[in-house]
């Protein structure tokens, strides 16, 4: 059976040729190939305007993206060893990367499944299906991931934003096995309780494993502060390296129970302080009480998740920073961080910058960061390229 055929509009094919894997709703010839005959989900051999094959794709015909790549081959088929080479391969580069199971393994776009995030946590998969061109395949899939990993379970966390664009269904679902209530994970040698099934996205944040890493490395003997910690995979690694005291900020409960979980389990409860408050009422609380910290880790939610909304998140972004340093000791060290794709790696510097001269402070980059291994990037799609971390010595003007 022959696949159909979707042509672009002249010229509409030169991201594709430089390896993106996405193709939008106005760039595809309609009157050749009308988006309406295809339903979500179906593959496509995807051509450009003379008609030359650029690969295979699965089409949602009422999204912005209509369609993206799964191979460079026309006569692609999707099924079960189409998933078994894609999982195979993604996770010899994590054991390559890892010693404990422990990691993000797949990462969309970049391992070849475009749609696809699953994080693994020990014997417990958490998957992620964000289109309806993976969603059409997840019988396939799981049985894939259960022959590859013989897990004890598996978790659809369904409640995604993208799910909704997509129109399919937000409620979580238990495929294989018994997800736990809670679990213990390892991540730079400290070992965090977490509930996948409460907890945000996946249930954890692989993605910081790095920075968080040199986080540890530089706190001993001081005082650290952890805005928007969740789960204290900040704090709790730098009072294990030494911290004299680590405060976590976060505005929900349950996350800062797992951090106080996480603490004990780990032998620092008695150096974390646990704050429940939204994290600019609380800076600019510590400001009037002329409060400060030797190392201030700000680490917000997406503030831009949509292009339209980059104003304001921008104005976001440079408030918390600005609050974030008129609370540094003297001498003291921001690390700042942003996980919106919209908001660019010179955008943030270009808030830190202008942030510290508004005060008057004199601000370095020591180091930056980005997102683990794990997250690999693709160098044709820079959607996937979205974390940004800048570690910045701060003292007063010279």
């Amino acid at each position: 059976m022959s696949i159909p055929e979707l042509l672009l509009k002249k010229h509409e094919d030169k991201r594709l040729r430089k390896g993106h894997l996405w193709v939008f709703s106005n760039e595809v010839d309609n009157k050749r190939s009308p988006l309406e005959q295809f339903a979500p989900g179906d593959l496509a051999v995807v051509k450009d305007h003379a008609g030359k094959a650029l690969g295979a794709a699965y089409v949602n015909p009422n999204t912005l993206i209509c369609a993206r790549l799964l191979s460079r081959k026309a006569n692609l088929k999707v099924g079960a060893n189409f998933f078994k080479s894609r999982l195979a391969t993604a996770l010899t580069l994590r054991e390559r990367l890892f010693d404990k199971p422990y990691y993000r393994l797949v990462f969309g776009e970049s391992d070849g499944l475009p749609g696809l995030v699953i994080d693994r946590f020990g014997s417990v998969l958490s998957v992620q299906i964000t289109t309806a061109g993976i969603e059409k395949h997840k019988e396939v899939l799981i049985s894939c991931l259960i022959e590859l990993l013989q897990p004890e379970a598996i978790l659809l966390k369904n409640d995604n934003g993208q799910r909704q664009l997509e129109n399919l269904s937000l409620e979580p679902e238990i495929v294989y096995g018994k997800v736990p209530e809670a679990l213990i994970i390892e991540e730079n040698k400290a070992r965090f309780n977490i509930s996948i099934l409460a907890g945000q996205k996946t249930g954890w944040f692989y993605d910081h494993r790095d920075s968080r890493a040199r986080l540890a490395a530089l706190s001993r003997g001081l005082k650290v502060l952890d805005l928007f910690s969740y789960s204290g995979a900040w704090g709790i690694p730098a009072a294990m390296a030494g911290a004299s005291e680590v405060t976590c900020v976060d505005s929900s409960e349950s996350a800062l129970a797992m951090a106080a979980s996480s603490a004990e389990l780990n032998g620092v409860g008695d150096i974390l302080r646990l704050v429940r408050s939204d994290v600019f009422d609380f800076l600019r609380q510590a400001r009037e009480q002329n409060e400060h910290y030797d190392i201030v880790v700000l680490d917000p939610p997406a503030l831009i998740k949509r292009k339209k909304d980059f104003k304001a998140g921008y104005e976001a972004y440079r408030r918390l920073n600005h609050l974030a340093l008129q609370v540094l000791e003297r001498n003291g060290i921001l690390v700042s961080a942003s996980c919106s794709h919209h908001l660019s790696r010179a955008n943030l510097h270009e808030i830190l910058r202008s942030s510290a001269r508004h005060i008057d402070r004199h601000l370095i980059f020591f180091a930056d960061g980005g997102q683990g291994p794990d997250h690999p990037i693709h160098p044709a799609v820079m959607e996937t390229d979205y974390l940004k971390t800048f570690f910045c010595s701060v003292s007063p003007s010279l």
